[in-house]
């Protein structure tokens, strides 16, 4: 029996929700398809649009709450793009499976009554966008997907959960104080009817590092890059001089850790003299996502989108 790699296609969220028949007994659900492709292939086009129906939906007294069925390879980003850009304090709930429907012990049916509990639950009023599987709730911010099979594989790894559901209780223990949703100067009045998110490399630094995705990127014009940087942000002679570079050209430059875990600060004097900008706590792909709002909203302002890694 497959129990892992699983196709969508041919799926549609009804018959997700057909398979939870207990779900009529929690909440009125109203089904909406804003794209049903595989996680993998998501697009900043998608994000922005998925934000502006839920925009919509969210004006309604009649809602409660949302959730968003969605592949777990890219569920976080997604996640930590809506917790930045909606502005609604009703709950946001994303949630997925990590097995095929036909699996044995499927987590799918249990996930999706959980993250409907929690959207409807009064208590995940204001707590932003949420992340729901195996019953753990966690926020948009720290959540990050840690074991590529484990249907635990949802954690926040710095900072812990915000909660659980046992059975048909939604309780929390803790919540994100960065700014998120309502709080969030980002909104989706930052784009245009068919804009996209700014192009900004994400790179991983290794043993015989080279600087070749680096100037490409330089060279391509995009106006920010990620490097995932070794340790605490520790970066090779050959990538530091062609980080330099690219940062001379105009490309904002964040320094982040491949670990995905635990802070990387300002750092050495020479990276603060050479404009490079720390992504705090925050994972790679997160802290891409917050340079491509950054950027889109500030242009290469180095002091405003420090600001921002300083505070989000």
């Amino acid at each position: 029996m497959q129990l892992t790699g699983y196709s969508i296609k041919g799926l549609s969220v009804e018959d997700i929700i057909a398979v939870v028949p207990s779900l009529s007994s929690v909440a009125d659900i109203e089904t909406h398809t804003v794209c049903n492709i595989p996680s993998s292939c998501i697009t900043s086009q998608i994000w922005i649009e998925l934000a502006r129906k839920i925009e919509l939906l969210c004006q309604r007294s009649d809602v409660n709450g949302i959730v968003i069925t969605h592949g777990t390879d890219t569920m976080e980003e997604t996640a930590f793009f809506l917790n930045l850009v909606l502005k609604t304090t009703k709950p946001v709930v994303l949630t997925g499976a990590m097995r095929p429907a036909t699996a044995l012990s499927a987590d799918g049916p249990l996930n999706i009554l959980n993250a409907v509990r929690v959207a409807g639950s009064p208590e995940s009023v204001g707590k932003g966008v949420l992340v729901v599987l195996n019953g753990i709730i966690n926020s948009a911010r720290d959540v990050t997907k840690s074991n590529t099979t484990s249907v635990e594989t949802f954690k926040g790894r710095d900072f812990g959960s915000l909660g659980y559901v046992i059975e048909n209780k939604v309780s929390y223990f803790t919540q994100s104080i960065r700014p998120h949703t309502v709080t969030s100067e980002f909104s989706l009045g930052d784009f245009h009817a068919e804009s996209t998110l700014p192009q900004v490399l994400l790179t991983m630094t290794h043993a015989d590092d080279d600087d070749l995705s680096i100037n490409a990127a330089v060279q391509a014009k995009y106006p920010g890059i990620v490097i995932a940087a070794c340790g605490h942000g520790t970066l090779s002679k050959v990538v530091e001089e062609a980080l330099v570079k690219a940062a001379q050209a105009g490309c904002v430059v964040v320094r982040s850790s491949r670990t995905g875990s635990g802070p990387v600060l300002n750092g050495l004097e020479r990276w603060q003299e050479a404009g490079f900008i720390s992504a705090g706590s925050l994972s790679p792909q997160k802290a891409r996502i917050l340079l491509q709002l950054a950027i889109n909203k500030f242009g290469n302002a180095l002091s405003e989108i420090n600001r921002i890694f300083e505070s989000y």
